[in-house]
């Protein structure tokens, strides 16, 4: 916890007509704004987006609605959190950047290009929690086996998710992180390292409780956008074994997005195990292109 702790410090505050905004800031190029998907925070966004940095682009990472020291408005909707991206980008003097969405970041995102479209020079979707059409009017996104149970335990208490963590490890990386358990077994040394981050920079828990709380709303009713407006190059990734189910958000999205371009991975779960120089490398090209 000392580690999270000092970890989640180096957050900065802007204050914005939407309120307090935390953020951070690393490399330096052409701007990306990175929004994080659930349990994340600026943390996360330096965290996925460091080879984007090393790679020659600026990472603008901030704390959503109800993350660590982001608060929670009374309107915590995709549209408000949109409006709250541009506001980020004002007070940074940034007037356009490329817009990267990730799981549960991607309502916000895919918001942002469609209500500031002069500030969108890209926009990239990454495992998105989006709308798909389902039988019987189900919701677009699949609930893991055991989601609900760590989320009325584990996710309420800094000690039960570290517990968790580390005795019940392979529930947490089916059910948290939509990954099936094996794609972490047969990854290389440096995968396995990868998700162990993943899991332990989700502490503090309890400082994100709220954007977690927040998010699960959201994600229970995504609504169809108007897919068809979206004028910005957009780049859509998924993972067919995804335990979320995205993959075919993202197909459905990509399909609907003018001249939209999707990738797709047959394994590696809701983190793409196994894929992410190539993810990266993708995004990279097509950000620079």
């Amino acid at each position: 916890m000392r580690r999270a702790r000092a970890r989640i410090a180096a957050g900065r505050l802007a204050q914005t007509p939407r309120g307090p905004i935390e953020y951070a800031v690393a490399g330096n190029g052409p701007p990306v704004l990175f929004i994080h998907g659930a349990g994340g925070g600026f943390d996360q966004g330096l965290a996925f987006g460091a080879d984007l940095a090393a790679a020659g682009f600026r990472v603008i990472a901030m704390s959503r609605f109800g993350y660590l020291r982001t608060p929670l408005p009374a309107d915590a909707s995709p549209a408000a959190q949109a409006d709250a991206h541009a506001c980020l980008l004002d007070a940074l003097d940034v007037p356009r950047a490329a817009i990267l969405g990730g799981s549960a970041g991607a309502p916000s995102a895919m918001q942002f290009a469609l209500r500031h479209p002069q500030r969108t020079t890209a926009l990239v979707l990454a495992v998105p929690a989006a709308y798909a059409p389902r039988e019987g009017g189900h919701s677009a996104l699949v609930v893991p086996t055991g989601t609900e149970a760590l989320f009325d335990t584990a996710l309420r208490s800094d000690f039960l998710f570290w517990a968790a963590s580390r005795l019940a490890r392979t529930s947490v990386v089916r059910a948290i992180l939509g990954t099936p358990p094996q794609a972490v077994e047969r990854a290389t040394a440096e995968e396995r390292q990868r998700v162990a981050r993943v899991i332990e920079e989700i502490l503090p828990v309890s400082a994100r409780r709220l954007g977690l709380l927040n998010d699960a709303a959201v994600t229970s009713r995504l609504e169809r956008y108007e897919l068809e407006k979206i004028a910005a190059p957009t780049l859509v990734f998924s993972v067919a074994d995804d335990l979320y189910g995205t993959y075919d958000c993202a197909r459905y999205s990509a399909a609907h997005i003018p001249n939209a371009r999707f990738v797709g991975y047959s394994n590696g779960g809701h983190l793409w195990v196994g894929h992410q120089r190539e993810v990266f490398e993708e995004i990279a090209r097509f950000l620079k292109g």
